[in-house]
């Protein structure tokens, strides 16, 4: 199945959904003088190169290559390396992630599993030949030192590569396990965003270090069966219920000392955050596995004794949000918590904000202010259905800082703010360097234009309100009813109702194909209150109701035509297409399942107690909320649908496990369905003609099942 060379969908996987070539990963100089972020040279190439913009007159410059640093050689990734990039979903190349010194001087970064590093004033970068592979090097705040992690050990070498020596090198593990030093564990980079195991000292002096032993968790093998010549991959796979890898942390210092942090790891077993900065002594924030209750820790790094600073507990579960806990530079906390029903900042103990915002990520603190993101709560005046907006808060008040309806992010430093955004009427996002408030740069963006603008309106559905977003055909006319498509995610971490253009240009692919195609946010989706996020607590199936109750009431002012309803999704969102024609088939007609969780007994240990507890303790919640069972389909209904099953071989994350166990599930059942495996594909599908085929094989499935 093919498409011509300019057709949406193989535009649309040629340029990984016209990311590659926009601006990102945005680091500010302290003083203002440099912008430092990453891009590709245009909309298909997928090697980023590290770029420095001058906000004072906009001028930009590379200041690495990864090709002229490799020499034109291809790149060879270790298996730990591509193990860290599908945690983080990078599907790029070249230069994914650097780290610089606190005046944002020296950059270094690891390339083909080496080890580089770029003086970001002359615009030179080098090589620092030490062993490998390099994984997540990081120099220190004073940009003499350059640590990272090779072969499970964490070492440091001098900026020019001298003097390279191991911190801490890694004890035999017993059986299968393996310790490391200065990597975070599968369970904190997939599940808590913490990406990251060793944190410098701001004197430059010691280092903060994970060590992780995965010797308790259970293994798993993923094997490629269109490779029979190659050997399964061997993980180390924390399955609900089951134990984690154990995670201690040492104050390990240049001179050679070490000293372990001490605190009650086995009432509090996760390590969620760590920071360490010169307003005050290295702070912790540490989860008891049921995350309920968390403790804020500071840590004498002299003795490794902890003192406590706060402590949450919640009846349900305590999130997790980007940029805290920290301290303020005049020493004092700042977290993001739920109080009075509302999503607050807390600076100290005094919450900065009420239930007008629901806060979702601190971006910067200053002496002033604090940066922060947010959506409009609750109590807002208007919904602003799918806006992020960017805020200054101080004890005086709050100030946005994006003025136009959209999804914003900001990274700052000093007296210079980088605002991003994506707004509905324009492809891509648009990047402004301002300084005090003023626009003084804006930093070029190579991606693609899609060629096309999403007819898309943002409303709300039910009497839940629910965001939602309507897509018709471009050139559909009057008022006959559509066959609908609904394309949800729908479940925690993951809003597709946004007000930004290239968010709905795959739902407007499917919509310009003959659908109406509805996109509902339920209970469960991040950014409107904490109890509409905890709603799904011990029943996932909830979001399966909103977007019936969507559904319905859309159907009341848009063409939907009700007797041809399909539904598509991938991950959560393949599990709620799954559940969909297995328990609403009244309402669905046809389902496609992209990479879902069937059995959430399957699912890491992290994500789901959370949401459903311990599966020993709350087996009739894993049972509601799975597809299959140890007896078969879960409370299937009839009649039946058709169901098309489609997953990667190599997802380490939704291991195929859960599509082959349903499938087999639906066969003794006597239900027909389609299973498409995709060889080699792990929980993204980068692949150019993978991801260009699936939409079209999709497309073919939803009108044969239909009768379109």
């Amino acid at each position: 199945m093919t498409t011509t060379s300019d057709s949406f969908p193989r535009r649309h996987a040629r340029t990984q959904r016209f990311t590659l070539g926009a601006p990102r990963a945005f680091t500010v100089a302290p003083d203002g003088s440099r912008v430092v972020f990453l891009r590709s040279s245009s909309g298909t190439d997928r090697a980023s190169s590290l770029w420095v913009l001058d906000p004072a007159d906009g001028g930009e410059r590379v200041a690495a290559d990864p090709r002229a640093l490799l020499g034109g050689a291809s790149e060879d990734l270790s298996p730990e390396e591509r193990a860290r990039r599908e945690r983080s979903r990078e599907g790029g190349a070249g230069i994914v992630g650097y780290a610089t010194d606190a005046a944002v001087e020296l950059a270094s970064f690891a390339l083909s599993g080496r080890l580089f590093a770029a003086e970001l004033r002359a615009g030179t970068a080098r090589e620092l030949r030490v062993p490998g592979p390099v994984i997540d090097p990081r120099p220190s705040p004073d940009g003499r030192f350059v640590a990272y992690v090779a072969q499970g050990a964490l070492r440091v070498t001098g900026a020019e590569g001298e003097g390279d020596r191991p911190l801490a090198e890694p004890e035999p593990a017993a059986g299968a396990g393996r310790v490391t030093y200065g990597l975070a564990e599968f369970i904190a980079a997939e599940e808590m965003g913490r990406s990251r195991g060793f944190w410098w000292s701001p004197e430059s002096d010691r280092l903060l270090v994970a060590r992780v032993d995965d010797t308790p968790v259970q293994r798993w093998w993923i094997s490629d069966p269109a490779r029979p010549e190659r050997d399964p991959q061997h993980v180390a796979y924390p399955v609900a219920g089951t134990p984690n890898a154990e995670v201690r942390l040492f104050v390990i210092g240049l001179d050679g000392t070490r000293t372990e942090v001490a605190w009650d790891r086995s009432r509090y077993p996760y390590l969620a955050h760590v920071h360490w900065s010169a307003a005050g002594a290295p702070l912790l924030l540490v989860q008891a596995r049921d995350q309920r209750s968390q403790l804020f820790l500071a840590v004498d790094p002299g003795s490794g004794t902890t003192r406590m600073v706060h402590a949450d507990e919640d009846p349900t579960w305590l999130d997790l949000f980007p940029g805290v806990p920290c301290w303020s530079p005049s020493g004092r906390l700042v977290r993001i918590a739920d109080e009075g029903g509302a999503r607050v900042l807390a600076v100290g103990e005094r919450p900065l904000t009420g239930p007008q915002l629901h806060v979702r990520a601190v971006l910067d603190v200053s002496d002033d202010d604090v940066l922060i993101s947010a959506s409009a709560g609750e109590h807002a005046a208007a919904p602003e259905t799918g806006e992020v907006h960017v805020y200054r808060v101080n004890e005086l008040g709050m100030e946005r800082l994006s003025p136009e309806p959209g999804v914003h992010s900001a990274v700052r430093a000093g007296a210079v703010t980088v605002l991003v955004s994506a707004t509905p009427d324009r492809p891509g996002s648009r990047v402004r360097v301002l300084r005090d408030g003023k626009q003084t740069a804006t930093v070029t963006s190579y991606a693609e234009d899609p060629g096309m603008s999403p007819r898309v309106t943002l409303t709300e559905g039910g009497a839940r309100r629910i965001p939602c977003a309507v897509l018709l055909p471009r050139n559909h006319q009057g008022d006959e009813p559509l066959p609908v498509l609904l394309d949800p995610y729908g479940g925690p971490h993951g809003p597709r109702v946004l007000a930004a253009h290239n968010a709905h240009l795959t739902s407007q692919w499917f919509a310009d194909q003959g659908f109406a195609v509805v996109v509902a946010d339920g209970r469960g989706t991040p950014g409107r209150s904490p109890a509409w996020e905890k709603a799904i607590h011990q029943d996932l199936t909830v979001s399966l109701d909103d977007q019936v109750e969507a559904l319905q009431d859309l159907a009341r002012s848009h063409p939907l035509d009700l007797s041809r309803v399909a539904i598509r999704g991938w991950s959560y969102g393949g599990w709620l297409a799954g559940l969909a024609v297995l328990r609403r088939p009244d309402v669905f007609h046809a389902g496609i399942a992209g990479a879902p969780v069937t059995d959430w007994r399957l699912y890491d240990t992290h994500y789901t107690e959370r949401y459903l507890g311990d599966p020993a303790a709350s087996p009739e919640a894993y049972a509601k909320s799975s597809l299959l069972t140890d007896e078969g389909l879960s409370s299937p209904a009839e009649p039946h649908r058709p169901l098309m099953i489609v997953h990667g071989l190599a997802d380490d994350n939704v291991v195929v496990a859960h599509a082959l166990r349903l499938s087999s599930a639906l066969l003794s059942a006597g239900r027909p369905h389609e299973v498409l495996p995709l060889s080699g594909v792990t929980h993204m599908t980068p692949q150019e003609q993978v991801a260009e085929n699936l939409l079209l094989l999709q497309v073919d499935f939803l009108k044969r099942a239909l009768g379109l």
